[in-house]
């Protein structure tokens, strides 16, 4: 088969490899549709994760069944479903601990284009088909599916680690596709105001149709100023972090109330630490709570955002701005990612409808 791999730090392009090989409880899929995702930026760019050589890559796709292991009880070969991008080992300690991404090791449940191939292939492997996949519900198409792989549950994680609550007022930070869905995501939680970090016009548009209320520029001065100028020096009860670098953490402990929380989903891809102010974050008493973490996977998650979607309480179209048809766009569909184009939020590649 083929596939679209990093070569190693900086290089990418189409290999062959042999088709993976399905176990007693795996599936093997072809995908349907695939999108590009920032964390293959800085996985193949920036080598945040260390350096991969031949490493098929991506972890966003919906896809069709072409062979299920032995052990496989509610899927079968035909089946279209949606594919999370962290698939955990359902039966580790880590996973019965509730930390089902972490299964197997730190991060260790985000397994394409991680610890195996990734999905930008003619066909990928995942483990544990039961509790990983998900039927695609029929009036969900291939592009919007994509979604769900990863912008969808990760935005949404974002606000749950941030425990936001009716009528918190809520600073996002970054609004491109995850920081959107943790837009609505905050939005659906009964946030009374929504304060977004964003500049690009077509991400603040969308934001302004998920539910933000208010807008930041970073070109306008430090966000913890205009923040505090926003809320007449209170500050906000949640942030959510979906984008900047390892300085953001420092303007989002300045605008918290004591008692407030962060929630970060961001993929940091540089930098060494992270500096917390110790003035603002109450002199270490503050009751300022930092957590960060990675998106469960896992096929319950899928089956509920899949429902919101289905049932149409979550509009997620708006997320994919460019859409392009066939393998040959892999390529261009990436490094347009790369670049971020203004007009950009997200790229989907639809292999077939």
């Amino acid at each position: 088969m083929k596939g679209y791999a990093m070569l190693k730090i900086g290089e990418s392009g189409w290999i062959e490899k042999d088709r993976p090989v399905c176990g007693p409880m795996d599936a093997i899929c072809k995908p349907l549709a695939v999108a590009i995702c920032t964390s293959d930026v800085h996985t193949l760019w920036e080598g945040a994760i260390g350096d991969r050589h031949n490493m098929i890559l991506g972890h966003e796709c919906c896809a069709e069944v072409v062979e299920v292991g032995s052990m496989v009880k509610d899927f079968k070969p035909g089946d279209r479903v949606l594919v999370p991008a962290i698939t955990p080992d359902w039966n580790s300690l880590e996973a019965q601990a509730g930390f089902s991404m972490h299964s197997g090791g730190m991060l260790a449940g985000w397994k394409f284009s991680n610890f195996k191939d990734g999905v930008f292939s003619e066909y990928f492997h995942v483990n544990d088909a039961d509790g990983n996949l998900a039927l695609l519900p029929s009036n969900i198409s291939p592009t919007d599916a994509c979604m769900l792989s990863d912008m969808v549950p990760t935005g949404f994680h974002g606000v749950e680690l941030a425990d936001v609550q009716f009528g918190d007022t809520v600073l996002v930070v970054g609004i491109g596709p995850v920081g959107l869905m943790s837009v609505a995501g905050t939005n659906m939680r009964g946030a009374s105001r929504i304060i977004a970090v964003g500049t690009r016009p077509v991400c603040v548009e969308a934001a302004k149709k998920y539910g933000a209320t208010d807008f930041v520029s970073y070109k306008n001065g430090p966000i913890w100023k205009q923040v505090m100028d926003m809320t007449d020096g209170k500050g906000v009860d949640k942030v959510v972090i979906a984008g900047g670098g390892v300085e953001t953490f420092a303007e989002a402990v300045k605008c918290l109330k004591p008692g407030g929380k962060i929630g970060n989903v961001n993929y940091l891809g540089s930098g060494d630490t992270i500096d917390i102010p110790r003035t603002e974050w109450g002199v270490g008493m503050g009751h300022k709570q930092i957590n960060g973490g990675l998106m469960p996977g896992g096929r319950l998650r899928m089956e509920k955002l899949g429902a919101l979607v289905s049932a149409r309480k979550l509009d997620v179209s708006p997320l994919s701005t460019h859409v392009f048809k066939g393998w040959d766009h892999l390529e261009e569909a990436l490094f347009l990612m790369r670049d971020k184009p203004a007009d950009l939020i997200k790229p989907v590649v639809v292999i077939e409808e």
